[in-house]
């Protein structure tokens, strides 16, 4: 028992992932503007080779530096779990820098030590951002293993800009003595005591770090960056009170949210526009051109429906024949593919554009002669079809809510007036006080009809394309996390 509790600190399960599935591809597009994805190796002071990626603008912009947050996974994560952070930070041109910590993922190192190696990792993650003038402010988000790294590493260094630190232990030899009550092993206190102080000099001797020393408590009066404290309220493996306490001696300018949840959920919609607004606050990142969602490149022969190319064209092929897809697009861990995923259709959504006024037109001219036949059409599927046309990041983040179970999108408005106009039409178009003739002819009646014919199957058409199109990105876009352990 004693050897799978040394296990469970220093040899957790370890992330295995094939970077060109469970990462973001190296050319990807995200609120209809082009990223790339690159690739480095760094190495650490104690010779490990670390596994590290960029996320950023493509091409990089030569009149202006960004920001960049590093993300800091657990003890069981890898650089996959940074695939949230890019989808809510790129689009407010701040790029995303995230590794593999020595012994964790595709890095070199066979031990993981709960912060205390990894700080000299994340130390040389900055040394080597430091030195790149495309660079500006830098910012950490760390979730547990990660936050502590976070809270360490930023005691040595204020030169830091703000820091999110998501459920982070206060410290580690109080951590481990909460476990065994948690897992109810019933030992005397006595007897877990010395079992923890073997453990200690076994750990001493095989990870070359002492389990007393990670104490972020310790660190935490003496640290000034700006801090934005997460935790769950029903994490049972690291309690809110480890947040707590850390907040309460915590130095610098802080604030906490607490959500629903566990150690493993996925995390809220407002917690992560909290955390872009608190990067956004400390960053200051440069502002997005409002020209870049704009630009329509080319269009799909789709009729009256008019597609960005920033989707993928056999993506959308795949769309309109209702064929599901083989690949995950995006991952945020390398969890194997039993693990619960939850799904996100937020980095999808800005590539739809708009209905086109043709079908606008063409409603409102049917509703002229017939419009007892269309009012009738439930507002829902008007308000579906409203999400998917959303170009703006803002409307993303209310129509959407990544990390959720493949929810329908709760509170989906629009922020575009030519989306209210067709909302409008589609939900309640307007009735005409004229009516027909008591003596038009067959011929006239025909063309009514045809007419009516005519809108009801555009219709149909979006409605299906709306349907089809949530089946895909739906089956596509797979968020997995490794869970802590």
């Amino acid at each position: 028992m004693i050897d799978q509790f040394i296990n469970f600190v220093i040899r957790p399960p370890r992330a295995e992932y094939n970077p060109e599935q469970y990462l973001w591809e190296k050319d990807f597009t995200l609120a209809g503007r082009k990223f790339r994805r690159q690739d480095l190796e760094l190495r650490n002071g104690r010779g490990h080779t670390l596994r590290c990626s960029h996320y950023m603008p493509s091409p990089f912009p030569d009149d202006t530096s960004l920001p960049c947050v590093i993300y800091c996974h657990g003890n069981s994560g890898s650089r996959a779990d940074a695939n949230e952070a890019a989808v809510i930070l790129l689009p407010s041109n701040i790029t995303v820098f995230t590794l593999d910590f020595s012994g964790s993922g595709l890095s070199d190192g066979n031990y993981v030590s709960l912060g205390w190696h990894e700080s000299n990792d994340l130390k040389v993650v900055v040394s080597y951002l430091r030195s790149n003038e495309q660079i500006s402010r830098i910012g950490l988000w760390g979730r547990s293993m990660g936050a502590v790294t976070s809270l360490l590493y930023g005691a040595e260094d204020p030169s830091i800009a703000g820091m999110v630190l998501d459920s982070a232990f206060s410290n580690l030899f109080n951590l481990m003595m909460e476990l065994v009550d948690v897992y109810k092993i019933r030992l005397p206190k006595f007897t877990v005591k010395v079992a923890l102080q073997y453990m200690r000099r076994v750990i001493q001797k095989k990870a070359k770090f002492d389990i007393m020393d990670i104490n972020a408590l310790k660190v935490a009066p003496k640290t000034f960056i700006p801090a934005l404290f997460g935790h769950a309220k029903g994490d049972k493996f690291i309690q809110p009170h480890h947040s707590d306490l850390i907040s309460n001696s915590y130095a610098g300018d802080k604030n906490m949210i607490k959500f629903d949840g566990d150690h493993n959920s996925s995390r809220p919609q407002f917690y992560y526009d909290s955390v872009s607004i608190f990067f956004h606050n400390v960053l200051h990142p440069p502002q997005v051109s409002p020209s870049c969602s704009s630009k329509y490149e080319k269009y799909y022969d789709l009729g009256d429906l008019q597609v960005d190319a920033g989707i993928e064209e056999s993506l959308f092929y795949e769309m309109i024949a209702g064929q599901p897809l083989g690949i995950d697009a995006a991952s945020t861990s390398s969890a194997p593919p039993t693990i619960l995923s939850t799904d996100s259709v937020g980095d999808y959504l800005p590539g739809i554009v708009p209905v086109r006024n043709s079908l606008v037109n063409d409603v409102n001219s049917v509703s002229a002669h017939e419009p007892s036949q269309l009012q009738d059409k439930p507002s829902g599927q008007s308000e579906e079809c409203c999400s998917y046309t959303s170009s703006t990041r803002e409307s993303w983040g209310r129509c959407s809510s990544l990390g959720s179970d493949g929810e329908p999108f709760p509170d989906c408005t629009t922020s575009n007036n030519n989306d209210l106009v067709t909302l409008k039409v589609l939900a309640t178009p307007l009735r005409s006080n004229q009516h027909a003739a008591a003596g038009a002819s067959d011929v006239v009646r025909e063309k009514k009809k045809g007419a009516k014919r005519s809108g009801r199957e555009k219709l149909e058409k979006l409605e299906a394309l709306s349907q089809r199109l949530r089946l895909c990105i739906l089956k596509r876009v797979k968020h997995r996390r490794n869970h802590s352990s």
